[in-house]
């Protein structure tokens, strides 16, 4: 009988957003090795599961609510109970998510036995502040492994870190599909948070500036960051005039349903690690016009054969070639067509096995 192996997972919590998502699929495919013991930490401010847990893992929370009132303290009891737990568990490996995080549970580990693997989500080159950005060079080289998202990812680290284990996996794309046929709509659709990087006022104004009646723009996601966009975009839809061709329909437990029915995913992120929701997007068969930002469209659009990637901040090309597509169905058609064969490279079977093998061999 195979040896049970105990993984601890570590994340501030699993709302909805990118980094919880991929961890949410990690943890139900690893749910799925009956050789591992899989234990979840969540350990934020607000520790909230909105993404489904599978019943054989375990969750740890803190027993405290954490009142920024007591900042200081808080922060130092969270890592008490972070420590606490994971010398209870005593894992074979720690899988930890989140840029700013990640020093947090390398210090609440000090000085413990347990092998740590990190992995920076956002865009690589990202300054976290004097602060984060110490901490992390000097707690990373701590860690038994780094995990970059893409090979810019992976170049800007080895710099950044020195550090001599640092490997490349990306994120494990969900595929959308459906076995009954789904009547497509003339949806130019976009999934993201409401945060500011994401630059949806942009993408508004290029959209109603295109003036085709027979489309619409809607726009899955809701306000992050305590940026509060969402009352912006609304009054912007509103002086433009654009409510009946510009949607925002909030967060969704259930995006899929709106990938398929669209016919184009356009993506004006001008910061990103590995954005997950343009390779969902492309499993869906959707061409995707997308900015080349840092990290991550790079790694999966190749310009003019499954999308186009646009230099970053020329809202004028992205106003052109989101218009080609919505004047172009055959062009539509062949785009996506590719895109869904490429990107079966990142299918979460894949992905997971990379984790697995880094983490535990």
């Amino acid at each position: 009988m195979d040896e049970i192996k105990k993984i601890a997972l570590v994340i501030p919590s699993l709302h909805a957003g990118g980094m919880e998502r991929v961890m949410s699929e990690l943890l139900n495919e690893f749910s799925k090795d009956k050789t591992l013991e899989i234990h979840l930490i969540l350990y934020g401010i607000t520790r909230e599961i909105f993404y489904s847990v599978p019943e054989n893992v375990t969750i740890h929370k803190p027993s405290f609510e954490f009142k920024n009132k007591y900042r200081l303290f808080y922060t130092l009891k969270t890592l008490i109970f972070l420590r606490r737990q994971i010398i209870k568990i005593a894992p074979k490996s720690i899988l930890s998510f989140g840029e700013r995080w990640n020093s947090f549970v390398l210090i609440a580990c000090w000085g413990l036995k347990y092998p740590i693997y990190v992995s920076d989500r956002c865009q690589p080159n990202k300054s976290l502040g004097k602060l984060h950005n110490w901490l992390r060079n000097k707690l990373y080289p701590k860690a038994k492994g780094v995990i970059a998202q893409t090979e810019k990812g992976k170049a800007i680290f080895e710099k950044m870190y020195k550090h001599t284990n640092i490997q490349v996996i990306g994120n494990p794309i969900r595929q959308i599909t459906s076995e009954k046929k789904i009547d497509k709509e003339k949806i130019v659709l976009t999934v993201g948070r409401l945060i500011n990087t994401k630059h949806h006022d942009e993408l508004i104004r290029l959209f109603v500036e295109i003036n085709d009646p027979n489309w619409k723009l809607i726009i899955v996601g809701d306000d992050a960051l305590k940026q509060k966009n969402r009352s912006k975009l609304e009054r912007l839809i509103k002086e433009l005039r654009a409510e009946d061709k510009v949607f925002l329909v909030g967060s969704q437990k259930e995006v899929e349903p709106f990938y398929l029915k669209s016919k184009i995913f356009a993506f004006t992120s001008s910061s990103e690690g590995f954005p997950n929701v343009i390779g969902e997007a492309m499993s869906a068969g959707l061409p995707v016009v997308a900015f080349d930002c840092m990290s991550g469209p790079s790694d999966m659009i190749a310009n003019e054969k499954n999308g186009y990637l646009i230099e970053l901040f020329n809202y004028e090309s992205f106003k052109k070639h989101l218009q080609i597509l919505m004047s172009d169905e055959s062009l539509r058609l062949k785009l996506g067509l590719n895109a869904a064969e490429s990107i079966q490279e990142f299918t979460i079977d894949e992905i997971s096995k990379k984790y697995k093998k880094m983490i535990l061999e």
